[in-house]
């Protein structure tokens, strides 16, 4: 059995399928990808599934630059809460290893390393993208390099003296496409899938670093996943947040997800120092601060939202949590930085989070 991968990488599907006069929901029927999976972010899909849509997809439309086209409609938001880490690290080669070392978090399988320079040349490096179950399939391996292009570009605020990429497979889309997306050499049939840059642009700096921002995202992502080992719990998580409020969670659901027993997922999960429960519990608790701080909801309605079945119980789980009562918390509440984090790794703009943290510090 495969593994699982974050649907963010699916960005940009359904709207590259339209323009091709396809069915997005039709073609991800056919390959049995979950249709929420070609519209939102944070559904857990089979990499087996995702990589035969792509490539059915691109086949069938016909797209042969399928995951070219896909990447155009992807930014760096689709890295969640890693994304608030990378663009505020110091220089590009920290933003780098940030992303390397939290990858996990959308697939356990995938890799992306600096290695040496596979031309030879002592002052330029190798970005390579690549999987620990083999090289990966076509589509999937042009829109991950592409989107890594973009990312640097993004960071850097434009071009980054890009040598040439390396690819390990043959093109179906022409030659001159490749080139022209990416503004430099592209070779196919590669050993490795790659981008070779000047080594000197691990160290080039980035601009607008927020120091205070980048701790927030670190100690949210080390906190809540510690180790590349925990690669269970995370997805466990990801399934609770998507269900939360919509119907129970419960581990029998997110154990089907995953492909597994829920009593082997019990295991897994006992072996990284979790379980359901505390998963289950930390969602809700995230969910309810984030309604409580950023709505006007009615605490009945919040309550519900979080998969609580009474107001009552809101008030005694927000107490446990937070010290305090929903109305407290939602009028600024004792832990102000600390609703200021979460705030920040759920997803609001740069500028709002700026403005939230310094409303909530007062002058």
């Amino acid at each position: 059995m495969g593994s699982v991968i974050r649907s963010a990488g699916m960005r940009g599907f359904r709207e590259v399928v339209e323009q091709f006069g396809g069915d997005p929901d039709a073609l991800a029927a056919r390959y049995r990808v979950p249709l929420e999976a070609i519209s939102s972010d944070d559904v857990l899909v089979s990499d087996v599934a995702m990589a035969k849509l792509l490539e059915g997809a691109a086949r069938d439309l016909p797209c042969p630059d399928l995951g070219l086209r896909m990447s155009e409609y992807q930014d760096i938001g689709i890295l969640g809460p890693l994304a608030v880490a990378v663009q505020n690290s110091p220089t590009v080669g920290a933003a780098l290893a940030c992303a390397s070392q939290f990858l996990f978090l959308h697939s356990p399988v995938l890799r992306f390393t600096i290695i040496p320079d596979p031309e030879g040349r002592a002052g330029d490096v190798g970005l390579c993208y690549g999987s620990s179950q083999g090289a990966p399939p076509r589509q999937a391996t042009d829109a991950i390099l592409a989107f890594a292009h973009r990312m640097i570009r993004f960071l850097v605020d434009g071009p980054y003296a890009l040598h040439s990429v390396h690819l390990s497979h043959q093109p179906k889309a022409p030659a001159a496409r490749y080139a022209e997306f990416f503004g430099a050499e592209v070779r196919f049939g590669q050993a490795a899938s790659l981008l070779r840059v000047p080594r000197s642009l691990l160290d080039r700096p980035l601009a607008g670093v927020d120091d205070t921002l980048r701790e927030i995202a670190l100690d949210y992502l080390h906190s809540h996943f510690p180790e590349p080992g925990r690669v269970v719990a995370p997805q466990v998580r990801n399934a609770i947040d998507r269900v939360l409020g919509t119907s129970p969670p419960r581990i029998d659901s997110a154990a089907r997800l995953l492909g597994m027993h829920p009593r082997t997922l019990q295991r897994r999960l006992a072996a990284e120092g979790s379980s359901f429960e505390a998963l289950l519990d930390d969602a809700r608790r995230d969910a309810a601060l984030r309604l409580l701080t950023r709505t006007d909801l009615p605490l009945q309605q919040v309550a519900g939202l979080v998969g609580l079945s009474e107001q009552s119980a809101l008030t005694r789980c927000v107490r446990r949590w937070y010290g305090a009562t929903p109305s407290v918390l939602r009028a600024g509440g004792p832990d102000a930085e600390g609703t200021i984090g979460t705030a920040v790794l759920r997803g609001l703009p740069r500028d709002e989070v700026k403005n939230h943290r310094t409303c909530a510090e007062g002058p």
